[in-house]
């Protein structure tokens, strides 16, 4: 599976312009030997470099190797960033210390907004700041690849979501979809196929919107619709799509691409007991990977190769391919185990750096402060004594005085600064609580509109049945057993018709939801508002914990009806609470055992000119102590890594500041918390 959640490396900038000339061999070739200049000759290099990214990764070094060292002779620290973040994806399979330091050596370029001058051969239709941007994101798609590698997919997930972000900032189509397609890569090795297709046919849409002419990342797309299918059992599908996607390689001469995509052919006929056809893409893999280089898929392939010959009863076939795949392997595995030690070590080596220079950093400040402090006394001291002796001397003493002046300012500078980073650090910690309502709000939708796509792919199977009964029993010319099986037809038919209206109002609500312009006021039907997040929230907590159940009502006031309002933001809102209630109940469950029974329960009325929302659960409740707090940006009581405390702080924000209206919080420590909403009518 590592091999089907290898990133796939394209650096959008420099790929537009490598299509422009094509991007044939020998026009690069004559290019560099005709190159007038060092930017040409520079510019020429890394294009061959990433020709060769995907054919033979030493040349392809060799090129980027070069193409660096005229960009920082010429301090072209855009372009530098961009050849680092190439280098990156390369080191990351062979030299884990060392996609590290250029890691690090390419986002302190990239994030740095004087790196934006001098910026050399945009791509069209960008800035110099956008054109940082697209780089920041390129450095973080190729750094996804070293924290997958290294076993952190936390990380890489992270990595990948800032790129895809970055790339739909600035257009970054390219970018874009080889984030997204490898995203998918990850649920698939964690087995979660349905969000793994998500991702999947969302990277085939950006490729179709995009217009490149380039078919890898369609090839690589294809390659994991193929695995996802697979594991699903679905057989046809699996099979063309892997086979679209082998096409789609070699048209690119693709090596490991071909390599990756034959070996998984060659796992897809042995699971369908064609164990010919296995063998034969399992030397069609070993070719390309030995053309390729690619050790570790060598050895995947005489393991393959192995397998295949076994389900042939050739057992000294079978014997020789699994002792060459497993001395490659146990040798590979003894590299990685260095490699990642090494890393490591790096990696440890680099925080403690940090924090010695935050270190060095607090103790200047200390010592900055004794000093003014003394200073200071010492400038009172002299003053005072100058005055009491004479008068002429006061000229000095307003020297001294206007010197510290300058100290303070200094100060005063230095604290607005912090206050900014604090800012960003907020704004950004915000995007993150953004982005995993995101997360839960795609996961409830799914298993929303699941069920009847479940009824109607059952009664569709069901009705095919019958109908063969039906054949049957007419060439029987039995009529009243046709009559029967014809009513059973009309009734599943209107079953189907029914779950596929409910689908089709599904798909509706949400094409509605997307079509809707942020912060644009609209009548809203609160009733249905609360009840689509609250199953939303529901299904959403469910997608991620199986384990997770309890039961949930609701008592809607009729007289309610619809509000002026901004319905993303009210659903955000109602969203974090919901989420807040069956965390709640949920880890009271984990403790209380099978004799609690968690609930979560809404409940709307109007009154005086106002509308309320109670939502209240019979979880542990909120200590006495901390009540006053929950409302405060940053206080959460979850543990590390489960909240960022921002949920209250939002949501509270949306209800009295956005919408005017008020929330407050009832509770008893061990019974339940009560959440009560108001907004004006």
């Amino acid at each position: 599976m590592k091999k089907f959640i290898t990133l796939i490396f394209l650096f959008s900038s420099f790929y537009i312009r490598a299509q422009t000339q094509q991007n044939n061999l020998e026009s690069l070739q004559l290019a560099l030997q005709n190159a007038a200049n060092d930017t040409i000759r520079m510019d020429v290099l890394s294009q061959l470099g990433f020709y060769y990214d995907a054919i033979n990764i030493d040349t392809s070094r060799l090129f980027l190797d070069q193409s660096l060292a005229i960009a920082r002779r010429l301090n072209l620290k855009l372009y530098e960033a961009g050849i680092l973040s190439a280098q990156i994806y390369g080191l990351s399979w062979s030299n884990y210390p060392k996609a590290l330091d250029v890691s690090l050596q390419a986002l302190k370029i990239a994030e740095d907004p004087a790196s934006e001058k001098n910026a050399w051969n945009l791509a069209a239709g960008r800035t110099p700041h956008t054109e940082r941007l697209a780089t920041l994101g390129i450095i973080y798609f190729s750094m996804a690849q070293l924290y997958g590698n290294t076993g952190n997919i936390e990380k890489q997930k992270l990595s990948l979501l800032k790129s895809i972000n970055l790339a739909e900032t600035v257009h970054d189509s390219v970018t874009n979809m080889t984030s997204t397609l490898n995203l998918g890569n990850i649920y698939l090795s964690k087995h979660q196929l349905d969000s793994a297709l998500f991702f999947e046919e969302r990277a085939l849409r950006l490729f179709s919107k995009s217009g490149t002419g380039n078919k890898i990342v369609l090839g690589w797309t294809y390659g994991t619709l193929g695995a996802i299918y697979l594991e699903r059992g679905n057989y046809r599908l699996s099979g063309n799509a892997y086979l679209t996607g082998l096409q789609n390689m070699q048209e690119q001469n693709t090596l490991s691409g071909v390599g990756n995509i034959c070996l998984s052919l060659s796992k897809f006929y042995k699971v369908i007991n064609k164990p010919d056809s296995s063998v034969w893409y399992g030397y069609k893999s070993l070719e390309a990977y030995k053309r390729y280089k690619d050790q570790s898929g060598i050895a995947d392939a005489y393991l393959s190769l192995s397998s295949a010959y076994d389900k042939q009863k050739m057992a000294d076939s079978a014997l020789a391919y699994l002792k060459l795949g497993t001395a490659l392997h146990d040798s590979l595995n003894n590299k990685e185990r260095e490699n990642l030690i090494s890393y490591q070590n790096a990696n440890f080596d680099e925080q403690m750096r940090l924090k010695n220079l935050e270190d060095e950093k607090i103790e200047t400040r200390t010592k900055i402060k004794i000093y003014s402090m003394v200073a200071g006394i010492a400038v009172c001291l002299i003053i005072a004594f100058l005055l009491f002796r004479n008068n002429q001397n006061r000229k000095r003493a307003n020297e001294l005085l206007e010197k510290q002046k300058g100290e303070i300012a200094d100060q005063k500078d230095h604290i607005e600064q912090t206050l900014t980073e604090l800012k960003s650090t907020q704004a950004q910690l915000i995007q993150s609580e953004k982005m995993a309502s995101l997360g839960e709000l795609t996961a409830g939708i799914a298993h929303e509109i699941q069920n009847p796509l479940n009824f109607v792919n059952n009664f569709s199977d069901l009705n095919k049945e019958l109908l063969e009964e039906l054949k049957e029993e007419v060439g029987k010319g039995n009529t009243d057993a046709v009559t029967v099986i014809a009513n059973n037809l009309i009734d599943n038919e209107e079953k189907i018709n029914q779950h596929g209206k409910r689908a089709d109002s599904i798909v509706k609500g949400m094409l509605q939801h997307s079509r809707q312009t942020k912060g644009v006021k609209e009548l809203t039907d609160v009733n249905a508002l609360c009840d689509e997040y609250l199953k939303l929230s529901y299904h959403g907590l469910r997608a991620k914990d199986k384990m997770f159940n309890t039961d949930f009502k609701t008592d809607f006031d009729v007289n309610v009806g619809e509000i002026d309002t901004v319905r993303q933001d009210i659903g955000r809102g109602l969203l974090n609470i919901f989420n807040n209630a069956f965390y709640a109940v949920n880890e009271k469950q984990k403790v209380a055992g099978k004799n609690f029974k968690p609930l979560v329960s809404i409940q709307t009325k109007k009154t005086d000119g106002k509308i309320e929302i109670k939502i209240e659960d019979n979880g542990n409740g909120i200590p006495q102590n901390i009540i006053n707090k929950i409302f405060q940006p940053f206080f959460t009581t979850k543990p590390t890594g489960q909240g960022t405390g921002l949920g209250l702080s939002l949501a509270y924000d949306i209800f009295t500041k956005e919408h005017q209206g008020t929330l407050k919080v009832e509770s008893r420590e061990g019974k339940g918390s009560m959440f009560v909403i108001q907004l004006p009518v």
